[in-house]
Formats: structure tokens, C-alpha cells, sequence
């Protein structure tokens, strides 16, 4: 049985339209991902992706994240979780590590095969939580 700690998650109770519709924001993210030129670009919307998919696994359970300092830490622990995937926790947390270092210490430098490479790594988490919703 999966327990959801109340100090970062509390029960919710989310219609399959919400579900639906967060699942179709992941996967826009990942398509302006896929069409993008730009690493950062790419990357971010692969990170952003990653945490809606998240979110749409937890949401499945009747659950939804606190909005809080490490929610997003958080929530990549909790699919990691739900996936039965430890990679997902290992690279979600890179990524993490990666968008904070370039959001709150004036940035850092994405190469075209990382933000690939994190990309198609997305979107594969992407096609497990989607046969499980």
C-alpha cells in the first residue's frame, strides 16, 4: 500500500475530467519539448512535464501536493514511488537540482544532448503513467 505523508500531500478528490486534463498539459509540455530548437527550452518544458505527470499519477490516488518549499522534490519522489521506478527519482532530482541551479543561481548551461536525452526520458515516464490512468 502506497502512504501519502499529510505534511506533503493531502486527500482530493479530483474528477477523470481533471485527471484527463492535467495529463493533456503534460503532454502539451513535452510537444513544445519535442519542437523546440533551444536546450533550455527543452529542458524546462521536459521538467515541467515531469511534474504534471506527477501530479496525474498522485491525483489518481485521491491526493493532490501541498504548495510548498520541495513539493517538487516531493512529488518526483512520490512517482518514483508509484512507478516502482527508482531511476525516476535518480534523474527527476537531477533535473531539479538542474532547474533550481538555473533559476536561483543565475543560470547554468543545458547541452543539446542533455536536454534531449532528459526529454526522451519524459516521455517515457509519459507512456508508463499513461497506461496506468
Amino acid at each position: 500500500m502506497i502512504n501519502f505523508d499529510n505534511l506533503s500531500f493531502v486527500k482530493f478528490r479530483f474528477t477523470n475530467q481533471q485527471i484527463s486534463d492535467y495529463l493533456a498539459s503534460a503532454e502539451k509540455d513535452l510537444a513544445i519539448a519535442g519542437h523546440s530548437t533551444v536546450p533550455e527550452v527543452i529542458f524546462q518544458f521536459s521538467y515541467n512535464a515531469l511534474i504534471k505527470l506527477g501530479a496525474v499519477l498522485i491525483a489518481k490516488h485521491g491526493y493532490r501536493a501541498h504548495s510548498k518549499t520541495g513539493h517538487h522534490a516531493k512529488i518526483i519522489e512520490k512517482l518514483s514511488e508509484l512507478l516502482g521506478d527508482k531511476e525516476v527519482a535518480a534523474i527527476g532530482n537531477l533535473m531539479r537540482k538542474t532547474r533550481n541551479i538555473d533559476l536561483y543561481s543565475g543560470g547554468g548551461i543545458i547541452t543539446e544532448k542533455q536536454a534531449h536525452e532528459y526529454l526522451e526520458f519524459c516521455r517515457r515516464i509519459a507512456s508508463k503513467v499513461k497506461r496506468l490512468v
